[in-house]
């Protein structure tokens, strides 16, 4: 008996709480996209700011970095800024930390808000695939990564499975450096010739190599993608 009366209020607790979620996910895109905020959250704002805190400029970026993620704010614009204004491999490190940090956050919002109400919507169809994530959690968010899945929709969407939070922490964390450490290094390399003025280093190795660099990336996810094929090809030669 009692447990029938706590079932009504557990649905009812995860209800609210898949509204204030859907709240928050509109509420980020209206703010972001909608409201003055947006004029300060361009590459020219931001790089000024950021150039008059001084020694902070690190730990601000990483900040606006994790909070942005959570806010659906574009990743190429900070990334691209980090590039800009710290370097190729400085960039890349504070760009990695922002985004574990604030993909990090965003799984957690999803999880405490949305996985109770997910759970109550998932039949046995689709249990199979919740437990099946759980079970593979690194091996799948490690493969989404690579192949580019929508970062911030995938941080809070993973928050919504069953998957344990280090397995996405982990697959994250090894997913996004290829990519990152390419448009970083590609980004930093072209402006530190436009910074130097001498336009013949745009025949240098150096930039030839960043746009190889470049150009791969979109290669990557089709790679990836040819090798789990072949990799569940050869599984099933094997059972036979």
């Amino acid at each position: 008996m009692e447990e029938t009366l706590q079932q009504p209020k557990n649905k009812s607790r995860a209800a609210i709480k898949a509204i204030i979620f859907a709240s928050f996910i509109i509420g980020a895109v209206f703010l972001i996209r909608y409201t003055p905020i947006k004029n300060y959250l361009t590459a020219e704002e931001l790089s000024s700011f950021l150039e008059a805190v001084g020694l902070w400029a690190p730990l601000i970026y990483i900040v606006i970095y994790a909070v942005g993620v959570c806010l659906f704010l574009p990743g190429t614009l900070l990334t691209g800024l980090g590039a800009a204004i710290f370097g190729s491999y400085w960039g890349f490190l504070y760009v990695w930390i922002g985004a574990m940090i604030g993909s990090s956050a965003a799984f957690f919002i999803g999880r405490t808000l949305g996985r109770d109400f997910a759970a109550s919507l998932i039949g046995d169809k689709l249990k199979k695939y919740d437990d099946a994530i759980e079970r593979n959690g690194f091996a799948t968010v490690l493969y989404l990564r690579l192949v580019y899945f929508p970062f911030t929709p995938m941080n809070f969407g993973m928050g919504l499975t069953k998957v344990q939070f280090w397995d996405y922490f982990a697959g994250t964390g090894l997913g996004i450096i290829v990519g990152t450490f390419i448009f970083t290094f590609f980004i930093g390399t072209l402006k530190e010739v436009w910074a130097s003025g001498n336009w013949g280093e745009l025949v240098s190795f150096k930039v030839f190599f960043s746009i190889a660099l470049f150009v791969f990336s979109f290669f990557i996810p089709k790679i990836i993608k040819k090798i789990k094929r072949d990799g569940n090809s050869s599984a099933i030669f094997r059972q036979d």
